[in-house]
């Protein structure tokens, strides 16, 4: 939940101050107070459109930590699900950027794409939102039957859906006039901003962790960082399609290139995770989701702070704001694609 509070000369918005704090929960320090599988589902409702991601910082930490190997089978299933969960994410946000500016039709059709994945993914993982899957030293269960008959029948048609949710937007003209040349996000403000994700990328900027820090087997697979010039709302919508595409590809690769073996490393069932500090980042569907973490020597973490993308993100608001309409400013925060749930952690 994000109050701003506008300053407004007539319909013109002059500045704004953004009021946070309405989702704290302490959720760093709850992970200090118990042990490193704790963390794992304590992280998770961080990024609750996208939890896979989340829960990922405590095991990856941990894993750096103890210099594990973790099996092939479990690195291409976690880019799996890493990726499912990615494109969930990115229609969703279609849908509420579309909602946003008044029209119902795109959140439907977001919303059947999200929940196509979210009970594929449940069948994988269990849960259908906070999913608690990834483990130190692999993944919490190998793929099943029915996640891979639902995979299969996704597959079929996902690119499908995805551009006749383009044509319906793309072609229509309230839409792209309420986004295009809205919230302009040059380089400059985006490098000083430490901006990340679809909302650098649409500035020009290829950066994307899978590439420049490559991690897991992502630098096994063939995929591009798409990127857009214009830096606006209708940019940034344009690039979410695009990263889509791309994450089908990437899924398809995995599918095609996943080895056998175990899906779990041998570790003890008390971690006691040696003395030492380590940082982490992976991409995810709002940019750099990073962690750097603290151990003691006991089976807790002496330290967990996680840099949240959406809480830098939020930092254009300020900048890009004066001068928009009051009616734009949904359009302008919608297309940040922000999630309280990191920025309030």
């Amino acid at each position: 939940m994000l109050r701003i509070v506008l300053k407004i000369d007539g319909e013109r918005i002059v500045d704004l101050d953004p009021v946070l704090g309405y989702l704290h929960r302490g959720v760093e320090k709850i992970c200090e107070n118990g042990d490193w599988h704790h963390a794992i589902s304590n992280c998770d409702p961080l990024e609750y459109a996208a939890s896979m991601f989340s829960e990922a910082m405590p095991v990856l930490a941990a894993e750096k930590l103890l210099d594990l190997e973790v099996p092939r089978r479990a690195e291409y299933i976690r880019v799996l699900a890493w990726e499912l969960n990615r494109v969930a994410s990115h229609a969703l946000f279609i849908g509420w950027l579309a909602l946003d500016l008044g029209g119902l039709t795109p959140i439907l059709y977001g919303f059947i794409e999200r929940d196509e994945i979210v009970e594929m993914l449940a069948a994988l993982t269990g849960q259908r939102v906070l999913f608690n899957y990834l483990r130190i030293g692999g993944v919490n269960g190998d793929l099943n039957h029915d996640f891979m008959s639902r995979l299969g029948d996704w597959m079929g048609h996902a690119l499908h859906r995805i551009e006749d949710q383009q044509r319906l937007l793309n072609a229509n003209e309230i839409f792209v006039r309420r986004t295009k040349g809205l919230g302009i996000v040059d380089r400059d403000i985006a490098r000083r901003t430490c901006l990340s994700g679809p909302v650098l990328r649409a500035t020009g900027v290829p950066y994307d962790v899978r590439r420049a820090h490559p991690y897991s087997v992502y630098p096994e697979l063939d995929f591009e960082i798409p990127t857009r010039e214009e830096g606006d709302s209708y940019a940034r919508y344009l690039l979410h399609l695009d990263e889509i595409k791309q994450s089908i590809r990437i899924i398809d690769q995995v599918l095609h290139q996943m080895p056998d073996g175990p899906v779990m490393a041998k570790i003890p069932r008390l971690l006691r995770i040696p003395p030492g500090r380590a940082y982490i980042s992976v991409e995810s569907p709002r940019g750099q989701y990073s962690c750097y973490a603290m151990s003691d020597g006991s089976d807790q973490p002496f330290r967990l702070r996680i840099h949240d993308p959406s809480f830098f993100n939020l930092q254009a608001v300020g900048l890009v704001m004066p001068g928009n309409l009051i009616a734009d400013t949904m359009a302008v925060m919608a297309s940040l694609d922000p999630i309280m749930g990191g920025v309030d952690k």
